[in-house]
């Protein structure tokens, strides 16, 4: 009697109705998202998107885990990343981020939880946690294609955005990355029901068929055709 099932829930709920449903599910929720700084970014620009996209509301699935920079803007935006997350927002900074984070001494925009000014070596682990919290990985990379190639090993097909004024490279990263919504000089806070148009939010989508990205009521319909014959034969 039932077509399709679409948990809505954490983490755990949605892995055990996926894991024992006897229908289709549309698998929904997970989100480990990445906002890419490119060499040709506008560094100001990538802070205040990267503020909004982690901190605006860090519960949700479409707020950023992780934070990857290109190698040559890195020791100049990094610092500046660590002055507006400072007090706010725990970095688990690959090798060569700490390395430049590690002496930054910034003064705290706010004193809230046990966040304040806090940068540590980031694990193996850290890359694939969705952390859902003020908390979020920062890694570095040498060009394009290695970025496309990291966030493409560990994102959840969610969300993932590149900050660039290069034409070639962002379409390059919106072609190459497979995820449901891609956006240029944009915060993945955008990726929402509502946000597109669709009306009432059931879920963002991470599958590729049926329904992929926010969707609305419209993805649960079907489909039938009515064919009306005056004896046509095939």
């Amino acid at each position: 009697m039932i077509d399709v099932c679409l948990p809505r829930g954490g983490k755990k709920l949605i892995e055990n109705v996926v894991r024992n449903a006897k229908v289709p599910v549309i698998e929904t929720g997970s989100g480990v998202c990445h906002l890419y700084v490119d060499e040709f970014a506008d560094l100001d620009m990538a802070a205040k998107i990267a503020e909004n996209a982690k901190i605006q509301r860090p519960s949700v699935c479409n707020a950023i885990e992780c934070v990857v920079v290109h190698s040559k803007v890195a020791a100049e935006f990094l610092p500046k990343l660590e002055a507006t997350f400072a007090g706010r927002v725990k970095m688990h900074a690959d090798e060569r981020a700490y390395e430049i984070l590690k002496n930054t001494v910034v003064e705290p925009v706010e004193t809230t939880a046990d966040h304040n000014c806090l940068v540590v070596p980031a694990t193996d682990a850290d890359f694939d946690n969705e952390y859902l919290d003020y908390e979020c990985c920062i890694k570095v990379v040498d060009s394009i294609e290695e970025a496309i190639s990291y966030i493409n090993s560990h994102n959840t097909k969610h969300s993932e955005s590149i900050i660039s004024e290069s034409r070639a490279n962002t379409r390059l990263f919106q072609s190459m990355i497979d995820a449901s919504c891609v956006y240029v000089n944009a915060s993945t806070r955008f990726t929402d029901g509502g946000e597109f148009g669709f009306g009432a939010e059931l879920g963002i989508s991470t599958q590729k068929l049926h329904a992929r990205g926010p969707m609305g009521i419209k993805v649960l319909t079907t489909t039938k055709y009515l064919i009306d014959g005056e004896g046509q034969i095939r």
